[in-house]
């Protein structure tokens, strides 16, 4: 599944309860606390995704740990930073990679240019012997 598919709302409430294994009253309580966020149609209904199905799986495995929802609520937010984190460090390594090849053109461009030099050096030299 893409990841556009995991975030497109297709479940209404009652049947995202059903797949999360929850009361409909439940998502509406984990919404108010910021547990998770249903988009919205038109007609102001709620609407959830694959992504946040299964981010309510977690918050059932975590609570049916012991886990109270202040907790959860802190440890989704550090998931989040850290995948946030996990981001930045792939887009820093993409970026020291095409700066190494980069020095490695600028390298390999140089070198050919001294050999360029020192070849018309030697020419020129050899001419005027």
């Amino acid at each position: 599944m893409a990841i556009n598919d995991r975030n497109r709302p297709v479940y209404m409430i009652s049947v995202a309860a059903e797949l999360a294994g929850v009361h409909p009253q439940t998502l509406r309580a984990y919404e108010q606390k910021g547990l998770v966020t249903p988009k919205r149609t038109s007609g102001n209904m709620r609407m959830y995704s694959q992504a946040d199905i299964e981010r309510l799986e977690l918050i059932n495995e975590l609570t049916a740990e012991g886990i109270n929802l202040a907790g959860v609520i802190r440890i989704l937010d550090l998931q989040g930073r850290l995948e946030d984190r996990d981001q930045e460090l792939d887009d820093l390594h993409k970026r020291v990679r095409r700066l190494a090849d980069r020095v490695h053109e600028l390298e390999t461009h140089m070198s050919v240019a001294s050999l360029v030099s020192d070849t018309t050096a030697l020419a020129i030299r050899k001419r005027s012997l």
